[in-house]
């Protein structure tokens, strides 16, 4: 899967809601199920171009959601910067000893526990 199809499927996951019926499920078939748009022409009892102006319709409402709201922005900037944390407690933990390193042990399994 690359990037664009990634970021796709991640503003789906976050802003699926805010589309139609039949917008989710061609979305959902076509870059989660890998169907051709002509497979799920066939699968729909549509043209190929019909399909395409759904998800086209679909990916324009997805993409102005998040340039308005920036939710899905934040939320991966917030997984890099747990993602750091992690790194940084990892380092106190391997240079610290006794209750230092157990306190980063500690620390390290909060943070994961958050990075969900």
């Amino acid at each position: 899967m690359d990037n664009e199809t990634l970021h796709k499927t991640i503003l789906f996951d976050f802003y699926g809601e805010l589309l139609t019926d039949k917008q989710r499920e061609y979305f959902d078939l076509y870059h989660n199920e890998d169907l051709s748009l002509s497979e799920i022409a066939e699968k729909a009892g549509i043209t190929r171009h019909g399909v395409y102006d759904v998800i086209n319709r679909a990916e324009k409402i997805l993409l102005k959601t998040e340039e308005k709201t920036g939710i899905v922005k934040k939320w991966m900037d917030t997984r890099e910067e747990i993602d750091e944390a992690i790194k940084l407690a990892e380092k106190i933990k391997q240079q610290s000893d006794g209750s230092c390193k157990e306190l980063a042990s500690e620390l390290i399994n909060k943070i994961k526990k958050i990075n969900v």
